[in-house]
């Protein structure tokens, strides 16, 4: 090998040792930058073609070069942060997210459709409701139905901002007063999706025995002609149940107008009957899709607590007027959001109660070491890392979420200074070849002087 060629591998060499130096510089600028990965360096030889002068099969060194590369599953240490939209993933997923491609208008911004994965869960809400992380990253999820809160399944970007609140399903009414039976009791209940319907409790007219108890045929049904959703689901005599058969229960009174008994359709008596325990009608209701809605209310059975047996404190035989309620919350003022360790994120109200406004949805490659990184501690899918599997929290191994937290860089400081003193000795031993071939070629020059 000439000299020259001790001159073009040492140059390499310096150049080899500029990007190590470059990776580590970085990697140490980086080291309090969230959700970062660092960057390594690997070195390969090159060696020029076989040479005749030379034995069978041996080559000639003739350089060196570097290629940058970054785990990007490397998992950073998770520290607590202040922040309580800060997310942090243990496991292998990345948040889906996306950049503006303009102005925002009339609270709406206008995105990109490129999709990018990041590590970066340092979020906020901007002032359009929607999760931005501190590299101007949105979050993409699925949004819930703000009518019936059920999940799309549609990937968007998160926006929640003065979220609407939505009446609790129903599970208890409880009645109190006399009884007309000119006038049915009504109230309205609440589905699992929010929507209202209207019940109606008609008391029949009652027939009195010798000692004085009243008895009243109980009849329960759906008191909208318009509404088809919901359907009441009634017992015959032998037990058998359908919509079309009407709910019914027989309820009876002592001479004193206390409850003394309650039996379903077939007779049987309702919960123990014992004087001091709770008299419950069990309303057991269907439901089919709502038209407008398009989404399917859950099933629901509730129950319907007329008082005490042997006391007229709930429900009497008198002339009292009745009051029929709901333990339905209808109203409540938006606070503000938190995020939930399996991605849910939910719209905190004055009253206390928290519901399902929206869901993070996080992705996952086959082989993420491929990706191309981008400005922002982001990446882009390539041939090389796969398209994107996007999914919910815990799908496809993607792993779980760490609330009020961020992953640190997984930058490390001491190994990286440490590397640092290699590559500088490194850098100046290339430089030690270039002038000593210099030295070399001026000797050289020198011989025919």
């Amino acid at each position: 090998m000439s000299i020259f060629n001790s001159l073009t591998t040492a140059v390499a060499g310096i150049n080899a040792q500029s990007t190590a130096f470059t990776n580590l510089s970085n990697n140490i600028a980086n080291s309090q930058t969230v959700g970062y990965k660092a960057s390594e360096t690997s070195f390969q030889d090159t060696v020029s073609n076989n040479l005749a002068s030379y034995a069978q099969g041996q080559a000639v060194s003739d350089g060196v070069s570097a290629y940058t590369t970054s785990q990007t599953q490397q998992q950073g240490t998770i520290a607590a942060s202040t922040n309580t939209l800060a997310v942090a993933i243990s496991g292998n997923g990345f948040f889906d997210v996306s950049q503006p491609n303009g102005q925002a208008t009339a609270g709406q911004e206008s995105f990109s459709n490129q999709q990018y994965f990041t590590r970066n869960g340092d979020f906020y809400q901007d002032k359009n409701g929607y999760l931005v992380n501190t590299s101007g990253y949105y979050l993409n999820g699925y949004m819930a139905d703000p009518t019936t809160g059920q999940l799309s399944s549609t990937l968007s970007q998160i926006q929640v901002s003065d979220v609407a609140f939505r009446p609790t399903e129903t599970t208890t009414l409880t009645r109190t007063g006399g009884i007309s039976t000119s006038t049915p009791d009504s109230t309205t209940i609440y589905d699992s999706t929010g929507q209202s319907h209207d019940l109606s409790v008609t008391w029949g007219t009652p027939t009195t025995d010798a000692s004085g108890t009243a008895t009243y045929q109980v009849t329960i049904a759906n008191a909208s002609s318009t509404d088809t959703t919901m359907s009441v689901m009634g017992e015959d005599s032998s037990g058998n149940t359908s919509s079309t058969t009407p709910l019914t229960y027989t309820v009876s009174f002592d001479s004193s107008g206390n409850l003394e008994s309650v039996k379903d359709a077939t007779g049987n008596v309702v919960g123990t009957g014992y004087t001091g325990s709770t008299a419950t009608l069990s309303i057991p209701l269907t439901y089919t899709e709502n038209l407008t809605t398009k989404a399917t209310p859950t099933d629901q059975t509730i129950s319907l607590n007329l008082g005490t047996i042997g006391s007229n404190a709930g429900t009497t035989d008198t002339n009292a007027q009745s009051d029929l309620t709901s333990d339905s919350v209808t109203t409540g003022t938006y606070q503000g959001i938190s995020m939930e360790t399996d991605g849910s994120i939910m719209a905190t109200f004055s009253n206390g109660d928290t519901q399902l406004v929206g869901k993070v949805a996080l992705a996952s490659f086959v082989n993420p070491d491929g990706l191309m990184a981008v400005d922002g501690q982001a990446y882009q899918a390539t041939s090389a890392s796969g398209s994107a599997t996007i999914g919910t929290v815990g799908s496809n191994g993607t792993g779980v979420l760490k609330t009020s937290s961020t992953e640190s860089s997984t930058t490390d400081l001491t190994s990286d200074l440490s590397s640092l003193i290699v590559t500088q000795e490194a850098y100046t031993a290339n430089t030690k070849i270039v002038t000593t071939a210099d030295t070399l070629l001026q000797a050289t020059i020198a011989m025919i002087r």
